[in-house]
């Protein structure tokens, strides 16, 4: 890889093509409670040897358990930058590392993906629900995510080398909307780090950090709910509990007086009626 990095137009020179770089992202969130996980990660990512190399984990487990927000928080751990890119049905190779946008009258702009900004910046790739992209596309990144480390774009025709500072994580939901990864892509994404329910204290933290303003009569309702959904292994997350209480609150605010009915309202109105199984009080 050839040129330099400007920070004026975010922009880089690899091997004579100019390509684009994306911005980094900056989330208003913070990991709470789980300590484990978040040393789990950052020990991936360590380089312990000069023959070693940092590894790429995939955070797995039910959709708005915190997944991305462990990702972000180790990257922020690192004073890395944080890239995050969702993946769908639909992402494509190119969509991964270098799209061609057309500027002007025959003219290209190549522009590089959050993950290939992040390779060239040496800071952290997130992709996002990885386990929806397609075989075709996760077999573009299968030289990043060896020794080998570099991607190579047909649609630019340059070969990407990534920053000794890069690391990148990928988060999985665990349920049936996914695909199953192939196996030369499962055994490169190591170790699984399996991001599980919160317990009691902890999903309480997670929703005094999320909703500073509310109460502990109301904070303590929805955390009890949420306990008991976790128990028979209920999908219901700390995302749910946290869209509960805010409207549940936005109730209160306009009028209504009756705590429980809110919240009972607020539970039907997120979740269904069939939620109300578990309200415990």
């Amino acid at each position: 890889m050839s040129g330099a990095f400007s920070d004026t137009d975010r922009s880089i020179n690899i091997e004579g093509i100019q390509v684009h770089l994306a911005h980094p992202d900056e989330l208003p969130v913070k990991w709470v409670g789980q300590s484990e996980l978040l040393r789990q990660l950052q020990a991936a990512w360590l380089i312990i040897d000069p023959a070693d190399v940092p590894m790429t984990p995939r955070l797995l487990g039910k959709p708005g358990v915190g997944k991305t927000t462990l990702a972000y928080a180790g990257a922020v751990s690192l004073h890395r930058e944080a890239y995050i890119m969702q993946a769908t049905l639909d992402t494509r190779p190119e969509d991964l590392i270098i799209s061609p946008v057309i500027e002007g009258e025959g003219k290209l702009r190549y522009v590089a993906s959050p993950l290939v900004t992040a390779m060239v910046r040496g800071g952290v790739a997130i992709l996002d629900e990885g386990n929806r992209m397609s075989e075709k596309s996760w077999a573009s990144l299968a030289p990043l995510l060896d020794t080998r480390r570099y991607v190579e774009s047909i649609v630019a025709g340059v070969k990407i080398h990534a920053h000794a500072d890069f690391r990148m994580v990928a988060t999985m939901n665990d349920d049936s909307s996914t695909f199953e990864l192939p196996e030369y892509i499962h055994s490169r994404l190591q170790p699984q780090i399996l991001v599980d329910f919160p317990g009691e204290e902890e999903e309480k933290a997670i929703l005094e950090e999320n909703l500073p303003f509310a109460d502990d009569e109301v904070l303590d309702y929805v955390v009890r709910f949420l306990q008991a959904a976790h128990r028979v292994d209920e999908s219901y997350s700390a995302r749910d509990g946290i869209n509960i209480a805010r409207f549940a609150l936005k109730l209160l605010s306009i009028g209504d007086t009756n705590r429980a009915i809110a919240l009972r309202t607020s539970i039907i109105q997120t979740l269904g009626t069939e939620a109300l199984r578990y309200v415990t009080a």
